[in-house]
This record gives C-alpha cells, sequence and structure tokens, in this order.
C-alpha cells in the first residue's frame, strides 16, 4: 500500500488534491481512498488530508501516521506543523516553492532522504499562470505523478476533467503538465 499525506491550508484544495489522486488511481484499475482531517475549518487554517492507494482492497480508516509521501501545499507550514511525522528516509518529499530545501532551512533534514525523492515545485505561480487563483493542487499532482510514477499523469488529467467543467478543468490539466515537466526535467542535484 502507498500512503500520500497532504499538508495545506484551507482554500488551498488539500482535500480536493487526494481526491483527485485517488480518482486518479482508480481510473488506473487500483484500489483508493481519500479522507481530510480539519481542525478548524475555515480559509486559512491548517488542512490534512489523506490518500492510500493499492492493488487490492484497502481496510484500513485511520489516519495516515507513517506516509511513503508528503505532499506539502503551503511551505509556510513547515516550520509550524510536524510535516514529515512518521515519513521514512526513503520516502518522498514534495513542497510547492520554487526554493531548494536548504533555502527552506531543510537541508540537514532531507541529508538522510535519497534526493531523487526530493522535489520541489512552484504550483502556485504555475496555478496563477493557468487558472487565474492560487490553488496549488492541481499542478501538485501533476509533478507528484512525475517524482513517483505511482499514477501516470494521464490517470491526473483523467480525474481532474472528470471533476471540473471544461473551461476550469483545462487550465488545471494545463498547471498539471507543466509541473509534472518541471519535474521531469529537473536535476535531481538542485532538488
Amino acid at each position: 500500500m502507498f500512503q500520500v499525506r497532504f499538508h495545506g491550508r484551507g482554500g488551498q484544495g488539500v482535500v480536493t488534491a487526494a481526491e483527485l489522486l485517488s480518482v486518479a488511481a482508480f481510473a488506473e484499475g487500483r484500489h483508493a481512498q481519500a479522507f481530510p482531517s480539519f481542525g478548524s475549518e475555515r480559509t486559512g487554517a491548517p488542512v490534512v488530508a489523506f490518500c492510500r492507494i493499492d492493488d487490492k482492497a484497502i481496510r484500513l480508516r485511520e489516519p495516515v501516521v507513517s506516509p511513503d509521501a508528503v505532499i506539502i501545499q503551503d511551505p509556510t507550514l513547515l516550520h509550524q506543523v510536524d510535516c514529515f511525522a512518521g515519513l521514512q528516509h526513503d520516502g518522498y518529499i514534495l513542497i510547492n516553492t520554487g526554493k531548494r530545501f536548504a533555502e527552506l532551512g531543510l537541508a540537514e533534514f532531507v541529508a538522510k532522504f535519497r534526493p531523487e525523492r526530493l522535489c520541489t515545485a512552484p504550483a502556485t505561480e504555475l496555478a496563477l499562470k493557468h487558472i487565474g487563483r492560487a490553488v496549488p493542487n492541481a499542478p501538485l499532482l501533476g509533478a507528484f505523478a512525475a517524482l513517483t510514477g505511482i499514477v501516470r499523469l494521464e490517470a491526473v488529467i483523467e480525474a481532474i476533467a472528470a471533476r471540473f467543467p471544461d473551461k476550469i478543468a483545462q487550465g488545471n490539466i494545463a498547471a498539471a503538465r507543466a509541473a509534472y515537466e518541471i519535474v521531469k526535467t529537473r536535476e535531481v542535484a538542485h532538488a
């Protein structure tokens, strides 16, 4: 089973990101589940959402405490919330920023991780460019597909197209494709 934990703030599409990832996995013939965990339900409040993907039925229903991947939609949470709790050193880290891990004050922390599994992507910038709103979820899913290979970009696109009206879907798809290309062409040493 592959488990993903999303960290972000209310209004950034954290819950939608987990749902879209589960739909993408389902479209590829796998079992998936997605669910949120809310504190205070208001725009800007920290939000956590979870997604599990497996080739067999998933019976677990509790929050993901040992994720295989962490997606951080808001880098301001890095030093406010323990976003990396339970993540093993062979896990994936994807952060919504154009900065490198060292610039985020994480160089020492990520030194134990596999560099090819560490990635930053300017998802908010891509969302603003392609969607016109600072909602980084779709670009981060494109980046996630490129980073992990857990789901294909085509499945992410299919999930986005099924969820949103055509005009909104097209912007989100363009942002996801752009993030996918950025991650695919990045140099791992820059992670």
